[in-house]
């Protein structure tokens, strides 16, 4: 049986891909933060068709990822502007550019991060926010969390992962 949607699921990595898995919506957000904001400059950068950039970008208005706004009433036509859910992707963005430029730049690479301040190049790793210290994945855990279901617990504790409590 196929999943029709991701909403339902008890993850939360399941849950966002509901609303940025689909890779238009990435690219499209990619392009928000690149500061593309109206419909035709989305067309031009992407080269998506009208109808699925309609989809796509009302999908993410609904999703609270991109607010519309709109700036001509004849004939009527919105901005679409990255909300500050929109904008708390940019780390998500920037490790998968980072990632892609190191498998999947065969050419090298084409984009790169700079400070804005400095204009020199940053890249982009995952820390802990309380530690300070970097995460990798031989070093890192998934546990079950306070909202679980029981039959999470049992699943991460079939694999030996542990269901440990939340310590700030």
């Amino acid at each position: 049986m196929e999943t029709k949607s991701f909403d339902q699921m008890s993850c939360s990595v399941a849950r966002s891909l509901e609303h940025v898995g689909e890779w238009w919506n990435i690219l499209i957000i990619r392009d928000a933060m690149h500061g593309i904001k109206r419909f035709d400059g989305f067309i031009k950068s992407l080269g998506i068709t009208p109808n699925t950039l309609t989809r796509r970008l009302n999908g993410l208005v609904e999703a609270g990822l991109l607010t519309k706004q709109r700036y001509s009433e004849h004939p009527p036509r919105d901005e679409y502007i990255l909300s500050d859910k929109g904008r708390e992707f940019f780390p998500i963005l920037a490790t998968l550019m980072a990632w892609g430029n190191k498998h999947y730049s065969p050419h090298g690479i084409d984009t790169l991060l700079v400070d804005a301040k400095t204009k020199h190049q940053i890249t982009p790793v995952l820390i802990d926010k309380h530690t300070g210290r970097e995460l990798n994945a031989d070093e890192i855990l998934f546990c079950a969390g306070p909202a679980s279901s029981s039959g999470k617990i049992n699943h991460y504790a079939s694999l030996g992962l542990p269901h440990i409590p939340i310590r700030s």
